[in-house]
Order: structure tokens, then C-alpha cells, then sequence
């Protein structure tokens, strides 16, 4: 056996059941916490036990396990999973927080000059190497703030070239540190400078997906999703629907941005054509909201993009009494800086009045819902894999509550491994 983490004073398991998503309806019933609990995880990195002490240790002696945790005096919640992020990429943009303190919009930014563009021509001079240390350096950052799957996104190439390195950055990631990482092709994240709308769906449908169905199928990359920048003004509701739909087809699971900065329609396109995953919403409409509850689509929530650019804040207390699932992200990029889902949660809670169970189940089961990996990844159950956060306090909320709560992780364990230690 590989790992036990014995007598914690709280576990959060978040479900014992191995539901795929909690609604909020669903979790006064079904979020699942133990006291005084010891986990036990096997050498495959499976969780095989949760109980008592006496009651594991009299089926594995201690003396079995390659490492013990005492977490007498700690807490255990999963590992948590990060839903939406854009995190190669080079150059900085620090420049730009002066202009918004200054009044500049999103969009007044972008069309300056700025924003994505300034990001796309700094990536496309990089060298792959150059865009790897940068990548493993923001992970790094994120797991020690527990996170232990990550969702990551291409799009600063808005090219082929640049996409399917960017792609590669993440492919090679992969093994380099810890993370398990989702990866999503987003080449239709801007305009590129000197194309309208139809050349750059069309660019996208006709050059980019071939060559990135090429990699894949050379072993090169693995790409999980496809995703557009669905918005007035870059990719309307009909062009985002070719691009998503042309991925799809490739086999890609369906994870967009929509509703962001206005109402399009985005959010009706997504559940007509089946989205996994819808990330932004600030602007979803009443009948949007509707649908993604009967369709289950998860809405990844950004509080990090609402609060830097100081947008509408998404209805998130709406959606979740409607009945749709709600995750979380950082949405880390060059615009929102942001590489702990711990901050996301707190900001959640305060933000858009999201219950701390509400705030972590987003942080972890939906947000793994959110790239498919829920079956494995987003609560501490029997059969799913060992990646927990373990941290010093005297229950579970104050990973939530303490704003400087990185600070209180003891360890993060990812299939049963100490992935990151905090040495007293």
C-alpha cells in the first residue's frame, strides 16, 4: 500500500455515491463529510478505505504503507480542479491593469491593440522551450495551491503553427509535473489582425482542425475539447457554431466561452449542439439558464474575470436554484492573474452569495465534470484516485473562509503520491 492518512479530524468526501455532478438541490443530501476519518490508497494510487482507524488498520496494518500521515489535527478535502484556463502563453500585461484602473474596457483594450493580440504576437515569438518553463512554472504555483487537475487552453497562436505548439507545450507538461491536465484547442479565440469573421472560421475549420486531427493522430498531442471565443464582435453565434461543431466531428468535447460580454444567443447554440462545459455567462438569459439545467451542460463560473474587469456579475444563485451544474476556474491568463481555484472559491462565496459547500463541490466534482473526468477526479471515494489537499485548521471551511489559505496546506497528494510538502 502506498499511502494512509490516518485519524483527520474532517474528510470532505463531497459524495459517497460516485455521482458525475451535485446540483444544489442535491446537496444537503448527498455532500458527505466524516470526522476523526483515515483514507487508505493503494499502490495503483486507488483510494481503497475510508473509516475508522481501528477499522482500517485491522485490514492493512500501518506497518504496510509505504508513508503515514498523521492528520490528527488537519483536514482532507479533494484535490481541487481548476475549469477553465488559458495558462501558455508569453509576455506581460501588467501594463494594461493601469489602464482599466483608469476606466478602459475590455474591448477598448483589445481594439488598441492590446488584450489577446498583444498575447498572440509575444506567443507566436517564443520558442517551444521558452513556453514550457513558463507553463511549468504557473503549475507549479497551482499545485501548491491543491490544485490537481487542471483544464488548459491553446489560443494565443490564432495560427496553425502557433496553436499546435502551443498544443505541444501542453502535451509534454503532461509528464513533466504532476498536474493531470485536460487540453482544449481554442484557435477561434480572436480575430487575427487582418481577417474578418468568415476568414478566420474558415481558416480555422479548413487549415487549423486538420492539422491538429493530424498531430493527434501522430501522437503528438491529445486534444479533449474544442472551445471559441463566442462573442459580438469576434465569433457571433453562427460562426462559433461551424467552428465547434467541425471539432466535435474530430471527436472533442464541446467546452466554450459565451455570454461573456453580451447576449448573442451562445448559450441556446451550446445546449442545441450538445456543450459539455460553457464558461463566462455574465450575461446568460433567463431561457439560457433554463435549458442548461435540462441539459445538464455545466457552467463554468469565472469570478476572477468578473471582479478584474468589473463586469455584470453572472446570476449564479439563479442557475444554481434552477437547477444547473456549477463550477468553478480561475480563468488564469494575462488578464486575470489568478492561480489559485482557493481565491476562486472565496471570491465565489462573497461575490455571487455561493454557499462554501456549493463553492467547493464547483471547485472539484463539477469542475471535473466540466472535462469529463468526473468518474476519477473531484471527491475522495472508493475507487477514484488518491489526490487530496491536506491542510491545518479546525474544520474543513477554513480552506474557504481564510483568504490566505494556500498558507495552511500541509500536503497535496495526487494518486497517492506527496506531490508537494510543507516542511515545518
Amino acid at each position: 500500500m502506498k499511502l494512509l492518512v490516518k485519524n483527520a479530524r474532517q474528510v470532505v468526501a463531497v459524495c459517497s455515491e460516485m455521482q458525475k455532478f451535485l446540483k444544489s438541490q442535491d446537496i444537503d443530501q448527498k455532500f458527505v463529510f466524516f470526522e476523526n476519518a483515515t483514507i487508505a490508497i493503494d499502490k495503483s494510487g486507488i483510494i481503497t478505505h475510508i473509516g475508522s482507524y481501528q477499522d482500517v488498520v485491522s485490514i492493512i496494518p500501518e506497518a504496510q504503507f509505504e508513508e503515514v500521515i498523521d492528520a490528527s489535527t488537519k483536514c482532507v478535502i479533494p484535490g481541487l480542479v481548476d475549469g477553465h484556463t488559458h495558462a501558455v502563453w508569453a509576455g506581460d500585461r501588467v501594463h494594461e491593469f493601469a489602464l482599466k484602473l483608469k476606466g478602459a474596457s475590455y474591448m477598448e483594450i483589445h481594439k488598441a491593440g492590446g488584450g489577446i493580440g498583444f498575447t498572440v504576437d509575444k506567443t507566436r515569438d517564443a520558442s517551444e522551450e521558452d513556453l514550457l518553463k513558463l507553463y511549468l512554472q504557473r503549475l507549479g504555483q497551482m499545485l501548491k495551491n491543491g490544485t490537481t487537475l487542471v483544464e488548459s487552453k491553446s489560443g494565443y497562436g490564432l495560427d496553425t503553427e502557433t496553436e499546435l505548439k502551443m498544443l505541444r507545450v501542453i502535451e509534454k507538461a503532461k509528464s513533466l509535473q504532476p498536474i493531470d491536465i485536460s487540453s482544449t484547442y481554442c484557435g477561434a479565440h480572436s480575430v487575427p489582425k487582418g481577417m474578418s469573421e468568415s476568414d478566420a472560421t474558415k481558416d480555422v475549420i479548413e487549415r487549423q482542425i486538420p492539422a491538429i486531427v493530424n498531430a493527434i493522430k501522430n501522437g503528438d498531442v491529445v486534444v479533449d475539447s474544442i472551445d471559441v471565443f463566442c462573442e459580438k464582435g469576434v465569433f457571433e453565434a453562427e460562426s462559433s457554431k461551424q467552428i465547434l461543431l467541425a471539432g466535435k466531428d474530430k471527436g472533442m468535447m464541446i467546452n466554450f466561452h459565451a455570454e461573456e460580454l453580451n447576449y448573442i444567443g451562445g448559450v441556446e447554440m451550446g445546449v442545441e449542439i450538445g456543450a459539455t462545459a460553457i464558461s463566462h455567462l455574465e450575461e446568460i438569459s433567463d431561457e439560457g439558464i433554463r435549458q442548461m439545467a435540462l441539459s445538464n451542460a455545466v457552467a463554468v463560473i469565472l469570478p476572477t474575470t468578473a471582479h478584474i474587469l468589473k463586469l455584470k456579475h453572472p446570476p449564479v444563485k439563479k442557475m444554481l436554484k434552477e437547477g444547473v451544474i456549477v463550477a468553478l476556474g480561475t480563468d488564469f491568463n494575462p488578464n486575470a492573474y489568478c492561480l489559485s481555484m482557493l481565491t476562486v472559491m472565496n471570491l465565489a462565496c462573497i461575490m455571487f452569495r455561493m454557499s462554501m459547500e456549493e463553492s467547493l463541490v464547483a471547485a472539484t466534482l463539477n469542475a471535473a465534470a466540466s472535462v469529463g473526468k468526473s468518474d476519477m477526479h473531484g471527491s475522495i471515494e472508493l475507487g477514484k484516485w488518491g489526490n487530496l489537499v491536506i491542510f491545518d485548521a479546525p474544520r474543513w471551511e477554513h480552506i474557504i473562509y481564510q483568504m490566505n489559505a494556500s498558507e495552511m496546506i500541509s500536503h497535496v497528494v495526487k494518486k497517492g503520491d506527496v506531490v508537494f510538502r510543507k516542511f515545518q
